[in-house]
Parts: C-alpha cells; structure tokens; sequence
C-alpha cells in the first residue's frame, strides 16, 4: 500500500462515550515479593540498582537518623530530617525513610520487615485499585489506576496524585469538536487479543492513535485506519529522528491521545518504573518514513543530563516508535528461519507473532494475511526526586497522517527505593 491509498482513507465517526466513575484510593503498588534482577547503567542515568517486581526494591529497614550521636529525640524534634517529629506521626524518628510520608517498601531476602509509612501494618498485601473500572472510563484518574498510581495526595504532606488529565501529545487539551474520536484513544483494558495479559492488578490503561479496544469490543474501528481528523504540535524536544533511518524527517501528529498525571512522590522513593507494549500497523510498509508513529513517555522534571524530558528508548537510545529497535514481535514468509525485510531493515522477528493475534495488528484481521509488530513487554525506569512533585504524560500519535494506526499498554507502575536509579528501558523476558 501506498501513501496515496492511506490519503484516501475515510474519516469514520465513532458514537459517544459511556461515562465511568473513579473508586477507591488505597495504594496498591507495593505487594509483590522481590525477585532481584540486576541492571546496567544508561546514558544519562545514575548507576545500577536492584529491583523488586511488586513496586518497591527491597530495602534493609533503616539506614540511620542524619543528627549526630545516639538517637534519643524529643517528642517535638525532627531528628533524622525527614520533615517529621514523633508528634507528627514519625513513628522512627532514628530513620529518614520512616515517617507518614513514605510509602511501603516490601522486604528482601535476609531483610527486617518494617513499617516505613507508620499506619501500623508490614508489607501490605496487594489490593487492587481497578477492579470495577469500566473500559470507557472518562475520568482521568480511572486511567491512573488502571496504571497502578492508585493513592490520591490530600495535602503537601501526603505523597500520592495529585491531578489527572486528558492530553495531546503537546499536553495541550483536545479541541472539543473532537472529543468523541478523542476519547475512543484511551481505554481500560483487562487484555489485548488472545495472548497480551494484564501485568498488574485488574485493568491497564490503552492508549491508541485509533480506538483502544479490542475488535470485539463496543467502539472498535479496524487500526488499518481510522482517521480521527485532529492534529498537534510535536512534544518539545520532538520528532526524535531514528539514528537507523538517515534522511527521514517526521510527519506531523495526528489523532493524539494521552494523559498527564501529576503526583506528589513519597519521601523514600529515588525512582518510579511502568512496564508497557507498543503496537502498530506501519509496519512492514512505512519503516523510515514520514509515518512514524510515536509513543511518549516524558517525565517532568526530566532526568539529569537528558536534552528532552522522555524516558523511554529503545536498546539504541532511540525514542519508541515505528521505527524502534525493540519490533520483536512480527512475522513474513519464510520467517523463521529467515528475517524480514521492512524499509530496508531486517528485523528476525524472534518473539513471533502470536501475541498479534485478536489485537487486529496480526494476519487473522489482515486482508492480506500480513502481520504487523509490536515490541513485547518492556520496562522503563527513570530517577526521580523524593518528596517533590513530579508530572507524567503519556502519549500515542500518528505522524504524517491518521491511518494506520499506533497502540500502547500501560501497566504495573512501582516506585524505587534505592538511590541511582538510572533512565532505562529494557524488555520484560517471557
């Protein structure tokens, strides 16, 4: 297919959402028992670190109070500096990590449990906070839980979110005679297709160029296009051109959908991390084209020593998109044992292409029987700033047009406890 024949596809007009409502506010990303692994240092970030699944890396219980001498504090004193004296809740005023402001971190191995957030419970069991979301939720908070940022902040003091709201690309608003076609690109979903499960909890948030369904769903319209008919500006910082297609300069984003969560982060978090799955139709046909499809991820304030505010890449620095290195999940003739050839790349293919199928991206939804790619699980962690705020948008866009379109799964956000967390994606194994 040409670029003539994506021109002409026809502007299709979806019916109007179902409003949904936002429930419960306990957090819930901090359950899982750790499973260490181990990870490298990228550019631009702080250094290695040892991560727990659940949402929290296994800590030793306490690293000290910051005063001088034996640890002996008046009721009204902050002695280890946290911002909090045992008249303020601090219920180990010897330990900066422990105080109201915390969040829970769950145990290592051959380590103390203790109760860092002083609401006197340990290791909190995991509790959903998505459980009765429908999949066209309007709210934007929904979206945030279906990501596992469940806590909500009811002050300065008090970690949690702070504010949700529905985006472009560019975080400018949608314009309102687009907000149906708008709203059909973002979705809660408990799965995508017949292989692509959840990662955390009872929903993930879906994020499409098109519409955020799966075909069998109320709303679907086929991702071989669907054009929604709005346009916005390039996030700062962007197009990102890929350093593996010379010469290519990025269309201008179409159809956008996106959210932007602004979060008050807790006192012992030094690093947040979210797993997602990107999908699109542009591949085979428009690899190192105009039409390349993004998605964002931009962090604010960025990480130190970045020129942009986005924190995913592919294993070659690049941003996610068409043209991204991690296209693992694909399919051609002859493939296996033969690659396929896409823009004149080679790509093996070596995720095969069953978890494309009853996404619409695979050959049981192509006229022609082609597949299209996605990535697979992959996980981005990024260093933040303990009792700060910080904001992250999310974002899917066409470019060059508004056919052929884009999906990410976002799912199982977790904070970091350890120092030097460094700006990472990396793929999540089977």
């Amino acid at each position: 297919m040409d670029s003539t024949i994506k021109k002409t596809a026809a502007l299709i007009i979806a019916t109007p959402l179902a409003l949904g409502v936002a429930c419960g506010t306990k957090d819930s990303t901090l359950t899982d028992k750790p499973d260490p692994t181990s990870t490298t240092t990228a550019a631009g970030g702080q250094g290695g670190t040892t991560m727990a699944p659940g949402g929290f890396n296994p800590g030793d219980g306490g690293s000290g109070g910051s005063g001088s001498g034996p640890c002996n504090p008046t009721e009204a004193e902050d002695f280890d500096g946290d911002g909090y004296s045992i008249n303020d809740g601090d219920c180990n005023d010897c330990d900066e990590n422990v105080n109201p402001n915390a969040v829970e971190v769950i145990a290592g191995p051959k380590k103390t449990p203790i109760d860092e957030n002083c609401n006197d419970l340990i290791d909190e069991p995991f509790e959903p906070c998505d459980k009765d979301l429908a999949i066209d939720d309007a709210d934007p908070l929904s979206a945030a839980k279906a990501a596992e940022l469940c806590k909500q902040s009811t002050g300065p003091k008090d970690w949690g979110v702070v504010s949700a709201t529905w985006v472009m690309a560019d975080g400018l608003p949608p314009p309102q005679e687009a907000l149906v076609n708008f709203h059909l690109g973002h979705g809660l979903l408990t799965h995508l297709g017949a292989n692509i499960a959840l990662r955390k909890g009872e929903r993930m948030l879906a994020l499409s160029s098109g519409t955020a369904r799966n075909p069998d769903e109320p709303g679907y319209q086929p991702v071989s296009g669907f054009p929604k008919g709005y346009q916005c500006s390039h996030p700062a910082g962007f197009p990102i051109e890929s350093s593996t297609c010379m010469g290519v300069v990025t269309g201008t984003p179409n159809d956008p959908t996106g959210v932007q969560i602004e979060v008050r982060t807790p006192s012992n978090a030094h690093g947040i991390s979210f797993d997602f799955y990107f999908l699109t139709y542009e591949w085979p046909h428009y690899i190192c084209s105009q039409y390349n499809d993004f998605f964002v991820a931009l962090l604010t304030p960025p990480p130190p020593n970045q020129l942009t505010a986005n924190i995913s890449f592919d294993s070659q620095g690049n941003p996610v998109s068409v043209n991204n290195a991690f296209l693992e999940v694909c399919g051609c003739m002859g493939n296996p044992p033969n690659p396929c050839i896409a823009g004149m790349k080679s790509f093996t293919c070596a995720l095969g292409n069953v978890d494309l199928i009853g996404t619409g991206f695979g050959f049981d939804y192509d006229q022609g029987g082609e597949d299209h790619a996605a990535t697979g699980w992959l996980n981005t962690k990024a260093p933040i700033e303990p009792a700060s705020t910080m904001s992250l948008r999310w974002a899917v866009y066409d470019s060059g047009d508004g056919v052929l379109d884009s999906t990410t799964l976002i799912d199982n956000f977790r904070w970091i406890a350890e120092a030097g967390t460094p700006t990472k994606t990396t793929p999540i194994p089977k």
